[in-house]
């Protein structure tokens, strides 16, 4: 019986130095980096048909939480063509955005930013699904859906954290949605009845608010229910943010797993809290509302959600609730569900046949190198992101993706070429 023919692989004269899958904001700021480096020639796959961050979130109004120098390069190179101020200036509204005096981009602003970015790149492939990575002969071979093969030294991963549903809404049925997709069903949802949102983070927050401003006009009720035992402020403090640093990562990632790993639980309000302007807008809004009389709305906090089901024939959820600090269940029904439950990451298939040049934790999870390799060599496989039980705060954050990607090009071309800041921080955080 004959074997079937392994597919060819395209004909490049060297394979490429790298391939990056994925292109969020991370690896886009890696393709913007080194297009200007003649040493490493590489390659960039996106399984979408263009450059799309978070559509389903943009909200009016709705901004980055971080200031525009943490766009794709500035932070590694002011000088480059790729910064959030050429694209302003390029787009005819450089003065306007100086004339707005507010740091933060929209987020519609910042996703059209990287689509300009991206236009202007030759090595980004959109509508490339990578089926899966093996490694042969001293090369990665990437499998594309289209029977394509690639060449590459080195693998860079940026395929991004996908929206987590929890396992007791899991195929329940009806037409509840993750906040992901907000705004391509919000007309549907504010036809309903009654809507309830699950969660507590700024997504939830912006949600919430935007449905609150329109509650009378469309007269749902609104329930906002969250596990936390408060709707917590993200701390922008400046000294908390030099945990943002080259200093705390090297602190952080020479802590022992265990360690890490309940730091990791800890921390999490240093990068998923609600902006604190928004929390006062919230709270301003209901006291507007409240002056005609009783807003349908209510916000329930200490309540996890236990279990969940859906009745088709009325259309509506019920779900089961625990006040968690009193210890008392309750029930709730709603026709619309929206859960805001955040993203979680979850190792590419297409690493399978790499499971073993893969470095794994006690748990499972990548055991990310401190220069951001997961591979037994500790030089060909690297991670953007989903490093946060290694790298803390700093993985997730868009302000140290050019100091991340920096520091990748330099392991990759074995020099330095940006320069890679060592201590920026006024505070020391190990003995």
């Amino acid at each position: 019986m004959s074997t079937p023919l392994e597919p060819p692989l395209e004909p490049d004269a060297e394979p490429y130095d790298f391939i990056g899958v994925g292109l969020g904001p991370f690896n886009l700021g890696l393709a913007c980096l080194t297009e200007p480096i003649e040493e490493l020639n590489g390659l960039f796959l996106e399984s979408k048909p263009d450059f799309d961050w978070h559509s389903g979130m943009f909200l009016e109004g709705a901004h980055l939480q971080t200031p525009f120098m943490s766009d794709l390069v500035t932070l590694a190179d002011p000088t480059s063509p790729y910064s959030f101020l050429n694209y302003l200036k390029q787009s005819g509204r450089l003065y306007s955005f100086y004339i707005r005096e507010n740091f933060y981009p929209l987020r519609t602003e910042y996703n059209d930013y990287c689509r300009w970015a991206a236009a202007q790149l030759g090595c980004v492939r959109f509508n490339t699904t990578v089926t899966r990575i093996e490694h042969a002969d001293g090369r990665y071979r990437v499998h594309t859906a289209d029977g394509s093969v690639l060449s590459a030294r080195r693998i860079v991963l940026g395929t991004g954290t996908p929206p987590y549903v929890p396992e007791t809404c899991r195929d329940l049925g009806g037409d509840y949605l993750h906040n992901s997709q907000y705004v391509h069903h919000k007309a549907a949802l504010q036809a309903k009845e009654s809507i309830t949102l699950v969660g507590s983070g700024q997504s939830a927050a912006e949600i919430y608010y935007d449905l609150l401003s329109e509650i009378d006009v469309h007269g749902y009720r609104l329930n906002w229910v969250t596990r936390s035992p408060r709707f917590f402020p993200l701390e922008y403090t400046k000294l908390t943010l030099e945990m943002t640093s080259p200093e705390y990562i090297d602190y952080y990632h020479g802590l022992p797993e265990e360690t890490r790993y309940r730091l990791e639980t800890q921390q999490k309000g240093l990068f998923k809290g609600i902006d604190g302007d928004l929390i006062d807008a919230i709270f301003d809004l209901l006291y507007q509302k409240n002056l005609k009389g009783p807003v349908p709305t209510r916000l329930l906090t200490n309540s996890a959600l236990n279990g969940a089901s859906y009745d088709a024939e009325s259309g509506t959820y019920l779900l089961e609730l625990r006040q968690e600090e009193q210890g008392k269940d309750y029930e709730l029904r709603t026709e619309g569900l929206i859960l805001a439950t955040g993203y979680k990451y979850e190792p590419p298939a297409f690493l399978a046949p790499l499971h073993d040049r893969i470095r794994w934790d006690g748990k499972g999870r990548f055991d990310v190198a401190r220069n951001y390799s997961v591979d037994t060599s500790g030089r060909e496989i690297f991670l953007q992101n989903a490093g946060v039980h290694t790298h803390s705060i700093t993985s997730p954050d868009l302000g140290m993706g050019a100091y991340r990607n920096a520091y990748i090009i330099g392991e990759m071309l074995g020099s330095e070429y940006y320069a890679v800041e060592k201590t920026i921080a006024f505070q020391e955080f190990s003995v």
